[in-house]
């Protein structure tokens, strides 16, 4: 059976990695127009905007009548992208949104009737103070010229706005920055963070503070933090020449040392550029399994653009998820391929189940498919890497949750009956989709698995990560590939001081310097 999508394909070639990884070729597409809207790059106007094939790529074009044409590569491999807008799917959003939609997507982000979406991670930037000078960054002090630095009464009210979120309210946080390290009363806002219901509270950093103490790190875990996101972007001292101005590479290693001993867990965050890192890719994804003991991760982030960019610039350093993917297959020599990745949205059938099951409305990660994709590799004692679909019929398992949820709903009001029912369909289920043939010997997946899904303490997603990794990619829009569509179905949020919260990317590249403005003090 081919467990994967096809688009008019007209050659289908089975990879022959095991029966769960299928992997495709295809000459040729029917050439086929979407329609969306976009903004322009200058004036910011809501425009047209089409998404097309063209020699095996995906393009988003758009005219302004002031400002003409642009054209910007929106998926790098057409195959890729018709796999993966399949999994489009809608969300609730959020039922008590803070403003209407009067001017219309993305001119009243807030966020409106019209998001889709609701906040699975929420950003807080904490400061805009850093204690370096990216070339590459889009939210520093010196750059901008002013301190933009919220309160810790402001910080309240804003985590209490994500608290107040209806039908779902948003259990995981992020502080960010600047450099959120550069904040004395950094403990206290994790521990009022943990204090006010928030499950999952992470750091985002670039490990400076981190690599000074592992005093430091320690409290930052005692305090309630459960991941610090720490900026690695190559395993030389190269890319971060290019990207930060400097080799901050042993600031990272001491970094992760001085976590490792503070028991912090780590997820590593590669900003990729075109022609600077995206030839280290596999050996960062080696790197990681390497010290999977404080390493449960790695997330790449390709470039966005922030301000106006030359077309032969963005050409040059330009480079999407796919292409992100196939770099990591083939620097990986097949270990991990591209067809082991999802989208987002591919793990909605479990919020489908985890509703039938508890009668209560759950996270639904309905991002947008082309936003963002993962996968997991086990690790074994050698360091060699297993992704999950070589012994896990993802596809099929995944599909069979969501029959399962149709089914333990339809009997929620026998709640004892229908929790019965489903625990002993779901331990059938996992065997029937699990290949122990060709699982790792060490680790009895059926019952992870079955223990991943009804524990609902963390301690089995703790033992879960103790030998599997996640490998994830988010792309981050920004003026010149901006599609509503994505906008729309954002669930990464930027919650601001005046009571707002607006999604990632119309964020940072329409409000940011609006909001910053508004509740700055001059720098001096």
């Amino acid at each position: 059976m081919c467990f994967n999508y096809c688009y008019k394909k007209t050659i289908c070639a089975i990879n022959t990695h095991n029966k769960y990884s299928v992997k495709k070729a295809y000459i040729g597409y029917v050439k086929k127009m979407k329609e969306t809207k976009s903004i322009c790059p200058v004036c910011h106007n809501l425009i047209d905007a089409v998404i097309f094939d063209n020699d095996n790529k995906t393009y988003i074009e758009k005219n302004c009548k002031d400002h003409g044409t642009f054209r910007d590569v929106y998926w790098g491999d057409s195959r890729q992208y018709h796999r993966f807008d399949k999994y489009l799917h809608n969300g609730n959003g959020i039922t008590n949104p803070f403003i209407s939609d009067n001017r219309g997507c993305p001119q009243d982000c807030g966020i409106c009737a019209l998001h889709k979406t609701t906040t699975i991670l929420a950003n807080i930037d904490v400061t805009n103070r850093c204690n370096m000078r990216c070339p590459i960054c889009f939210a520093n002090a010196s750059a901008a010229g002013y301190l933009y630095e919220p309160t810790i009464e402001q910080i309240h009210d804003m985590m209490t706005v994500l608290r107040n979120q209806e039908p779902v309210k948003c259990t995981a946080i992020q502080f960010s920055g600047g450099e959120p390290t550069l904040r004395s009363d950094l403990f206290g806002l994790i521990q009022m963070a943990k204090e006010m219901g928030f499950k999952h509270i992470q750091l985002a950093t670039n490990g400076i503070k981190l690599s000074e103490s592992v005093e430091y790190c320690r409290n930052l875990h005692e305090s309630g933090l459960k991941t610090a996101y720490l900026q690695f972007d190559g395993v030389t001292p190269e890319p971060y020449m290019e990207t930060r101005g400097f080799n901050a590479l042993p600031v990272k290693l001491k970094a992760i040392q001085n976590c490792r001993e503070a028991e912090m867990p780590i997820d590593i965050v590669p900003t990729v550029v075109k022609g600077v890192n995206d030839q280290q890719l596999g050996d960062i994804v080696q790197f990681a399994a390497d010290n999977i003991d404080i390493l449960k991760g790695v997330n790449f982030q390709p470039l966005s653009f922030t301000g106006r960019i030359e077309a032969d610039k963005r050409e040059q350093q330009r480079i999407t998820i796919p292409e992100v993917l196939n770099n990591i297959e083939e620097q990986t020599n097949g270990m991990i391929v591209s067809d082991d990745f999802y989208p987002v949205p591919f793990i909605v059938p479990l919020t489908h189940f985890a509703n039938a099951m508890t009668g209560i409305e759950n996270v639904e990660f309905s991002i947008h498919p082309h936003c963002g994709s993962g996968t997991y590799v086990y690790v074994d004692n050698e360091k060699k890497m297993i992704p999950i679909t070589r012994f896990v019929d993802v596809e099929g398992l995944f599909e069979y949750f969501d029959e399962l949820a149709l089914e333990v709903g339809s009997v929620r009001y026998f709640k004892t009956i229908a929790r019965w029912r489903g625990i002993r369909k779901l331990v059938k289920g996992i065997r029937q989709h699990v290949d122990d043939s060709n699982a790792p010997k060490d680790i009895d997946f059926t019952k992870n698995f079955f223990n991943l899904f009804v524990d609902r303490s963390g301690n089995a997603i703790k033992v879960f990560h103790e030998k599997m990794m996640l490998i994830g990619i988010m792309h981050f829009q920004d003026l010149y590939n901006l599609d509503i569509e994505r906008v729309q179905r954002c669930g990464i949020h930027y919650a601001v001081p005046d009571g707002r919260v607006i999604p990632f990317c119309t964020y940072n590249t329409l409000y940011r310097t609006e909001i910053e403005k508004k509740f700055s003090i001059p720098l001096d």
